[in-house]
């Protein structure tokens, strides 16, 4: 049996500064009921158009300690300010009780000696964002983060982290969250839940400053909370969740509102971690198979345990382009119909699966890489051969969509402890998911039908994934029908 398991490239937030109080202080274990069709989003339109700040929208006016009057702290007094009138509403509505906006907004530049104080600490060398216990503030760096997440993300994936940041504060004022320690990840994602349940009302064109489309606009900030995640599960100190784990908290709360959030407990998380592989078993443990005919063929193998088809597909390894009749070349993995055959351009998949690098002055990446980003791009072609042998279409949104979801039925059927079940040569690792994620909310090929055509909305793709990891095959074949 091989060894697996896959190191996600280290996002050195993590590893500059603890997201402190953010760091301060449901469901049933099936995938959330939130697809309704191919072109929809939770109920909405899979719209285009801007996302962003709203135009012509005249900045907040807020009091904000230690401001320089720039750009990144108007952003942020208009975040706040948007949440602040959401959660007047939600809050008293949820808790039976009057809203209590936080008391003081600080924002600091980590490269100077003489900012002001947050959380009773100095914010020199504090890149970071967080909401404080201690006197219900919430701070952050102007300087570093929030200029490369609007960069990379967006302006509403800024208004995102102000979102989760006032999430604690929405449970350190209702008390809904019991514990020390051992409730850290719980808070981490319901806050998360709870930032989701703001993007709804953005993406409603509820917000006074921020507006969103749900593709490519919901699409980035989802992409964000997948760089803001532990990316090494072996530290004790990990308590923000997986980028699979935050992004479907995120949509739980876009989906099921604030009222789903609240409920959020150490059971609902565990159901959703399922039987998924949570920490290495040894330290030095890389998580990378190197992508290779030999790795391929055993991961072939695995899949053709799983489904047992009766007419399995040929595979070459001469390239994706097989001169097919009925379906289009998708590189570097292609399924044609016609001849029931998979073809790969080994090298061109091996690259695919290569783990990334983060620059030296990076804090985040827009993406992760590897190994199974390779894999899972497989598995998709060979759910297409399973669709063909079933009579179903290979050339609809659905065929995108049921790729996706049998994917994650495979994904599920690698964790170690399914693996003998399975009858897999090969077996899943933490951080394999979070590359699927990834790459699903990027170019969304492991969610695409046999000419590689996909939905517009990334959400949709992580959640019908996340349907057959969580809900199996008869999720998927309940969901994504003709």
């Amino acid at each position: 049996m091989f060894g697996r398991r896959a190191v996600i490239v280290t996002s050195s937030l993590m590893a500059t500064a603890a997201l402190l109080v953010s760091c301060s202080q449901g469901s049933t274990g099936h995938a959330v009921s939130i697809y309704h069709d191919p072109f929809r989003v939770a109920g909405l339109d899979a719209s285009s158009g801007p996302s962003g700040l709203r135009p012509g929208a005249p900045n907040a006016e807020r009091d904000i300690v230690g401001t320089d009057g720039g750009r990144i702290d108007a952003l942020a007094a208009n975040a706040v300010t948007d949440i602040e009138t959401f959660w007047k509403t939600q809050y008293p509505a949820l808790f039976n009780e009057p809203f209590q906006p936080v008391d003081t907004l600080i924002s600091w530049d980590p490269t100077k000696p003489d900012g002001p104080e947050f959380c009773e600490e100095s914010t020199k060398d504090l890149i970071n964002a967080g909401y404080c216990s201690l006197d219900h503030t919430i701070g952050w760096d102007r300087e570093l983060l929030l200029p490369e997440v609007q960069e990379k993300f967006g302006d509403v994936a800024v208004a995102f982290i102000f979102a989760h940041e006032y999430g604690h504060a929405i449970q350190r004022k209702a008390d809904i969250v019991e514990g020390g320690s051992d409730a850290a990840l719980v808070r981490e994602q319901q806050a998360d839940c709870f930032g989701g349940a703001f993007l709804r009302n953005v993406a409603e064109d509820k917000a006074t400053h921020f507006t969103m489309n749900t593709s490519d606009g919901l699409n980035k900030v989802l992409a964000s909370a997948v760089a803001i995640r532990d990316d090494d599960p072996n530290d004790p100190d990990s308590h923000h969740g997986s980028a699979f784990e935050r992004v479907t908290a995120t949509q739980i709360g876009f989906t099921d509102g604030p009222g789903a959030c609240a409920k959020m407990d150490d059971a609902e998380i565990e159901s959703r971690r399922a039987d998924l592989p949570q920490q290495f078993s040894e330290q030095s443990d890389s998580g990378e198979l190197p992508v290779t005919e030999s790795t391929l063929q055993e991961f072939l193998k695995t899949f053709q345990s799983i489904f047992e088809l009766q007419n399995p597909p040929t595979v070459t390894f001469d390239g994706a382009d097989t001169g097919c009749t009925d379906a289009k070349t998708t590189e570097p993995v292609s399924f044609c119909p016609a001849t029931n055959t998979i073809g790969i351009s080994v090298d061109e998949l091996a690259e695919r699966g290569t783990p990334g690098r983060v620059g030296r002055r990076e804090l985040m990446p827009t993406t992760i890489t590897g190994d199974y980003n390779a894999y899972v791009l497989l598995a998709s072609r060979y759910t297409l051969a399973m669709q063909k042998e079933r009579g179903q279409s290979l050339d609809t949104p659905q065929t995108a969509l049921r790729a996706a979801c049998l994917s994650g039925v495979i994904t599920a059927a690698l964790s170690p402890t399914n693996a003998a079940a399975s009858g897999a040569e090969v077996t899943l690792s933490p951080g394999d998911l979070d590359e699927a994620v990834s790459g699903l909310l990027t170019d969304g090929l492991a969610a695409s039908d046999v000419n590689g055509d996909t939905v517009p909305s990334g959400f949709a793709r992580v959640d019908a994934f996340r349907t057959g990891v969580l809900g199996g095959q008869v999720a998927c074949d309940s969901r994504y029908t003709e």
